[in-house]
């Protein structure tokens, strides 16, 4: 989702990489007011300064970049943009990029289209900055799911899209997992993957399950198999206990599941052949797991007390609210994200941006806009939606739009 939230430091707090204990999941602050880049690249880079342009309110100003700089990319349902900032949050450079549409039988080939866009992003990074980039990371929309080939990293099939449900697989989900389970969902990546497994007929031996932010960083940093536990939430991982439960593990499909580790986490360098196809990239820049876009969107938001909630609108509709309580209930779209000691209590309904553009012009939108009074509740009972069904308020797999 590509909110409509400045991404100042979407993923500043994500870039700053953290060396995980051997055979561990690690625990890291993913708090905007700390500040980890102090110990995060074991192996520094000569830096020299350097004097770039910066926008602040419209307005051309210079700044000095002698320390590190991190480049964090957001990748929603429409599009996917960068941002380039030093670890004040300033940012240095940005750019952003929609997906192309190449086409693989009769449907959309996603994968190649955010491959392109991934590169296409890189692309864009100021030659001039590039040396300074320290490390990399970025976000996906959260259920985005790819089976590869766990040799080559080639995904074996479409991926399944953040909102596109299993129907089929959730009787079986339900009966192994507790009741109202976040993967209790038809649209859960874990429902997903059992849909996969029960309907391929293919050898399912050298086969890997993948996010969307998974298989995108490791384009960049080579090491198959890696997830963080944001990502992982929705294929039934416990970020509370930092394992895969039993009920999960006890599965046939469970050689599927990738390892995981903290959003933010270091996983290596950036390959040599990403740095020769897009020069200047330094051979010590680091490349980190990373988180969904919801997530990314409320770092950016600088939201740090318990209660404070945000929401992102962008083609779809989305809220996380700040808590020191865990809750889940599959019933109504809720879950929580683990964050350091608290938990992104929240959900992401099918409405939203998307389902306007498909009626409306830009234009239109615009103009109509102009006469909405938000102080006022409408009395229209409208509730839009691109086709049928619903994940947040309510779990509704035949819900109409209205």
């Amino acid at each position: 989702m590509l909110s409509s939230i400045t991404h100042s430091s979407t993923l500043s707090i994500l870039l700053y990489p953290l060396s995980p204990k051997p055979g561990c999941c690690s625990s890291r602050k993913l708090n905007v007011r700390t500040h980890p880049w102090e110990k995060s690249v074991e192996k520094s880079v000569k830096l020299r300064t350097m004097v770039v342009g910066c926008k602040i309110d419209n307005q051309e100003m210079g700044f000095q970049a002698s320390e590190r700089l991190y480049l964090g990319m957001d990748f929603g349902t429409s599009g996917a943009r960068y941002a380039l900032i030093d670890k004040q949050g300033t940012i240095h450079a940005e750019g952003k990029r929609e997906y192309p549409n190449y086409m693989k039988e009769d449907s959309l080939d996603w994968a190649l289209s955010w491959k392109t866009t991934l590169f296409s992003l890189l692309e864009d990074v100021p030659v001039h900055l590039r040396p300074l980039v320290s490390s990399i990371s970025l976000d996906g929309t959260s259920a985005t799911t790819l089976i590869i080939d766990s040799k080559t990293g080639e995904p074996l099939a479409r991926p399944y899209l953040y909102n596109e449900s299993c129907p089929d697989a959730l009787p079986l989900v339900k009966s192994i997992a507790p009741i109202n389970h976040t993967v209790c969902s038809g649209s859960s990546t874990l429902c997903k993957l059992v849909s996969w497994w029960n309907n391929d007929d293919s050898d399912k031996k050298s086969t890997m399950l993948l996010h969307q932010a998974d298989w995108l960083l490791w384009l960049l940093h080579g090491q198959l198999g890696v997830s963080d536990y944001n990502n992982a939430l929705k294929v039934g991982y416990d970020p509370e206990a930092d394992s895969y439960p039993d009920w999960l593990l006890s599965q046939p499909y469970a050689q599927l599941l990738p390892t995981v580790k903290a959003p933010g986490t270091s996983i290596g360098h950036l390959k040599g052949d990403i740095r020769t196809q897009f020069a200047g990239f330094s051979e010590d820049c680091i490349v980190c797991t990373g988180t969904t876009d919801s997530i990314a969107a409320f770092l950016a938001a600088r939201a740090t007390k318990p209660g404070k909630a945000v929401t992102s609108l962008g083609s779809t509709l989305a809220i996380k609210l700040l808590s020191t309580t865990r809750i889940e209930d599959a019933r109504y779209g809720v879950y929580s994200h683990r964050l350091d000691d608290k938990w992104l209590v929240g959900g992401a309904s099918n409405t939203g941006g998307a389902v306007l553009k498909e009626n409306f012009s830009d234009e239109q939108l615009e103009k109509l806009s102009e006469h909405i009074n938000p102080m006022e509740a409408s009395p229209l009972d409208y509730y839009p939606l691109k086709s049928v069904g619903e994940r947040f308020p309510v779990a509704n797999l035949k819900m109409e739009p209205r």
